[in-house]
């Protein structure tokens, strides 16, 4: 018979880690200690030992995310109930769970470090791994990341492969999984690998648990970049509370001059996992971060919670007394021509040092955080990436002086975009594309060493068909919109379409076609995107 009532419960906590409110900051933890939580929830199932120890508990290591999505998976595989024996709410004794588990058993930076695309949402990244026995037994089904952010002693990895068998036991018969002895292989050899490379017990953690741990309240200037939006400057002031909490005002600006501006709270785990939460506008925006060791920057992602493919690619820069240029937005100018330049940074002071060949028409306007001048650039100025000096502040690598665009590279090169609307639960997932001009070198040769990157150009946008197949079943027509300035594709409803051969959904293979004028010559260059259907569990690790 059908649990209606295990559904909406299961419904409950799948949104729940959709929107990561397990890391709300505003929420208060409960009363009593985490050690008295895991008594009075866990220890049916997981004994202690003599050494304070908890069965299978304490032989793991993993991010807040997988401690969250291993405890909400107690919840809905096993009806765990989190309590808090003082008597309060039970969500609230999850949350402090994640908190204790996260601070104890979390993973050093070092070790989160290659996979924190992951945990910041960053759409369409393509993972490589070395081996291909991991691909095809392990990242087959869900993201390498989601195995290689955890630590595991061999016994517990060896638990994991059992536990898949048992909880999912068609993986032995999908894909790459009966064209061998599934189960032979992942006990035999890819246990003993993962232990080897992944084991419990690293120096990096050791080294992490013992190093002081940085305090995050200050004020930061905040440098970013989103995809179909371009260049981001601001600030961000962060107010300490108790339990690792923080208050969050977020004030800052696109290079088109439209604001974003908001505030909220953040919570941070293991001493440098920085989870925040602001109300910007109409919209509810997560912060995903990682903190220096000294505390001196946090880096990582901000992005809508409903559409997680609009983010901003952040990094905020603690303010001292020090004078600092950390940007040039943007960071190129064509010789022979003019350009608005925003230097940002912090105590700015001085005169602005641009270099041979590039002058300072007019300074705009200037602030301690930002200096806006309009400059020329010689015919004759030397091309490639050079530094900028504002006082005694030098910033390399700052801007990229080019005489001729030659190309352009869609990024991404691969996106997927997802179906959604028409009265269902999950919206569309919108495939956001941005053009990057580039300037063969000096040989003339595209893609050489000497290629100089220029940056993100405005381009006229289209799609086409991928293939014969698409052409075939009219994937341009069905698959959804492209705006021809912005670079957005939005795909079209979903459910059956009446219209489409065997009443198929939306779904589409295209090509992103990106195109500029130049000199009466058109410059082309071109992505893929995949349209197809909706994502109906969106954990906080995929």
């Amino acid at each position: 018979m059908l649990n209606i009532g295990r559904l909406a419960r299961v419904s409950a906590l799948l949104a729940l880690l959709g929107t990561g409110q397990a890391f709300a900051a505003t929420d208060t933890p409960a009363t009593s200690s985490p050690q008295e939580i895991i008594a009075a929830s866990c220890s049916g199932c997981h004994a202690r030992d003599g050494e304070g120890r908890w069965f299978r508990i304490s032989d793991q290591r993993k991010t807040p995310e997988g401690w969250q999505m291993t405890l909400v998976r107690m919840q809905i595989t096993h009806k765990a109930q989190f309590i808090d024996p003082a008597g309060g709410d039970g969500d609230a004794a999850l949350r402090t769970l994640v908190k204790y588990f996260a601070d104890t058993q979390g993973l050093a930076p070092q070790e989160r470090a290659p996979y924190s695309f992951i945990l910041e949402q960053e759409l369409n990244t393509i993972e490589e791994h070395d081996s291909e026995q991991f691909r095809s037994m392990c990242a087959r089904c869900h993201t390498g990341a989601r195995v290689l952010l955890q630590r595991r002693t061999e016994d517990e990895w060896r638990n994991l492969v059992h536990f898949h068998l048992g909880q999912f036991p068609t993986a032995e018969y999908q894909m790459m999984g009966r064209d061998r002895d599934w189960l032979g292989e992942a006990l035999r050899d890819v246990v003993p690998d993962l232990a080897k490379k992944y084991p419990l017990q690293t120096d990096a953690w050791t080294q992490w648990q013992a190093a002081p741990k940085p305090a995050l309240a200050g004020r930061w200037r905040v440098l970013g970049y989103m995809p179909g939006r371009g260049d981001f400057s601001g600030v961000m002031v962060t107010g300490a509370q108790d339990g690792d909490r923080y208050t969050v005002v977020f004030n800052g600006q696109f290079a088109d001059g439209e604001a974003l501006s908001g505030s909220g709270s953040a919570i941070v785990y293991t001493g440098y996992e920085w989870r925040g939460t602001l109300k910007i506008g109409d919209e509810s925006y997560r912060q995903v971060m990682a903190a220096s060791a000294d505390g001196a920057e946090l880096t990582g992602r901000m992005f809508q919670r409903d559409h997680d493919e609009w983010g901003l690619r952040m990094r905020a820069v603690r303010e001292t007394p020090r004078s600092e240029l950390l940007a040039v937005q943007p960071g190129f100018i064509a010789a022979g021509g003019e350009s608005l330049l925003t230097l940002v940074g912090i105590n700015l002071d001085g005169a602005a040092d641009l270099g041979p060949g590039l002058k300072v028409l007019e300074e705009v306007s200037r602030s301690a955080g930002q200096i806006l001048l309009r400059v020329a650039a010689d015919d004759t100025a030397a091309v490639g990436v050079r530094a900028i000096r504002v006082g005694k502040s030098d910033l390399p690598d700052a801007i990229t002086v080019y005489k001729g665009m030659d190309r352009l590279q869609v990024e991404p090169a691969f996106a997927v975009g997802r179906v959604g609307g028409d009265g269902g639960s999950q919206p569309v997932v919108q495939a956001i594309f941005d053009a990057i001009a580039w300037s063969n070198g000096a040989d003339g040769e595209a893609g050489t060493q000497d290629d100089l990157r220029i940056g993100r150009v405005a381009a006229n946008w289209s799609v086409a068909p991928w293939n014969e197949q698409a052409t075939a079943d009219q994937d341009v027509r069905f698959a959804g919109q492209m705006d021809k300035d912005d670079g957005v594709f939005t795909p079209a409803g979903a459910g059956p379409n009446p219209e489409r051969k065997y009443q198929t959904n939306n779904a589409g293979n295209l090509k992103v076609i990106a195109s500029v004028d130049r000199d009466g010559q058109t410059i082309q260059g071109d992505g893929h995107l995949i349209v197809t259907v909706q994502r109906w569990n969106n954990p906080p690790i995929r």
